[in-house]
C-alpha cells in the first residue's frame, strides 16, 4: 500500500500510520434538534467503537434535482447549528461550500471544507478554500479520471495548503448511473494524499427518480467493505435514523441502527489490510 502524508481534521487524522477514519452525518441539516440528536448518537457510537469520526452535514444543497426539493437552512442558520453540534459532541465538523462567498464564514465553524464533485475544477472556489488553511476534502468529479485529480489538488497545494483529502464517489456510466472502479483508490493515493470513499454518493442514481435522485442503499455494506479492502484511509456515509423520511438522499442513506455493526466490521477488515 502506498504511503500518504497524514492529514488532520480537528482531532481526527487520516492517512498512513493512522486507523480508518469515518465521515458520517445527514445529507442536509433538517433542523437543530435533528442535527444535534444525530450528532450525539454518532459520537456515542464513535466512543463505543473507538473509531475516529468527523460529523458532516450541509447547510445548503445547491445541486438538488428539482427546484422544489429541500435545500437546507442556509449559510447563517446552518453554521449556527453546526457550531452547536460541535460544542455538544466535540466532533470535528465537515460541510460543503459552493461559492467563494461562503468560504470564510464556513471556515469559522468547520474543520473541513468540502468541495462538491461537480465543482472540483472551479479554480476560484478551490483557491479560496485553500487559503483558509482548513483541511480541504475535494470530491473527484463524476467526469474525471483518478489521475486527473493531480491538477485539482495541485491548485490547492499551489495556494499554500497541503491539508488535502481526496474523495472517490464514482464515475458517470451511462444515464442515471455511477460505477466505482477499485483501481481508482490506489491511483488517487499515488497523489500522496489520504483517500476517502464516499459510499453514499457512489450508490446514487442521479436524477433516477421522479425529480429526485434514486439510490441503492442495499449495497452500502459490500461497497464499503470493498473500499476498505482496497486500502482507503476514510469512509464517508450519510446517516439518518429513518432514511425513508430524510429530506435529501433518502434512497442511499444508511439507517442509524446499522451504523455501529458496520463500523465494527470495517474496522476489523481495515486492521487486516493496513497492518498485514
Amino acid at each position: 500500500m502506498q504511503r500518504v502524508t497524514p492529514v488532520s481534521a480537528g482531532s481526527v487524522t487520516f492517512g498512513t500510520g493512522h486507523p480508518l477514519a469515518f465521515i458520517l452525518g445527514p445529507c442536509v441539516i433538517e433542523g437543530e434538534s435533528h442535527a444535534v440528536d444525530l450528532g450525539v448518537s454518532l459520537a456515542e457510537i464513535a466512543q463505543r467503537t473507538g473509531v475516529p469520526l468527523v460529523f458532516k452535514a450541509s447547510f445548503d444543497k445547491a445541486n438538488r434535482t428539482s427546484l422544489t426539493s429541500f435545500r437546507g437552512p442556509g449559510l447563517t442558520e446552518g453554521l449556527r447549528i453546526l457550531a452547536k453540534v460541535k460544542a455538544r459532541t466535540g466532533l470535528p465538523i465537515l460541510t460543503d461550500v459552493h461559492v467563494v462567498s461562503q468560504v470564510d464564514a464556513a471556515a469559522e465553524v468547520a474543520d473541513v471544507l468540502q468541495i462538491p464533485a461537480f465543482l472540483s475544477r472551479q479554480t476560484d472556489l478551490l483557491v479560496a478554500a485553500a487559503r483558509t488553511g482548513k483541511t480541504i476534502n475535494v470530491k473527484k468529479g463524476q467526469f474525471l479520471a483518478p489521475r486527473d485529480m493531480r491538477h485539482v489538488v495541485g491548485k490547492i497545494a499551489a495556494s499554500g495548503n497541503d491539508r488535502v483529502l481526496v474523495t472517490e464517489r464514482g464515475v458517470s456510466f451511462g444515464y442515471n448511473n455511477l460505477v466505482v472502479d477499485p483501481r481508482a483508490f490506489p491511483m488517487l493515493r499515488e497523489l500522496g494524499y489520504p483517500v476517502v470513499f464516499d459510499v453514499t454518493h457512489s450508490l446514487q442514481l442521479p436524477g433516477g427518480g421522479d425529480g429526485v435522485s434514486a439510490g441503492l442503499a442495499e449495497y452500502i455494506e459490500p461497497m464499503s467493505q470493498a473500499g476498505v479492502a482496497a486500502g482507503v484511509d476514510g469512509i464517508f456515509m450519510e446517516v439518518h435514523e429513518d432514511p425513508a423520511r430524510a429530506l435529501s438522499d433518502a434512497a442511499n442513506a444508511l439507517r442509524l441502527d446499522l451504523v455501529e455493526p458496520l463500523l465494527r466490521r470495517l474496522v476489523a477488515l481495515d486492521k487486516i489490510v493496513r497492518y498485514a
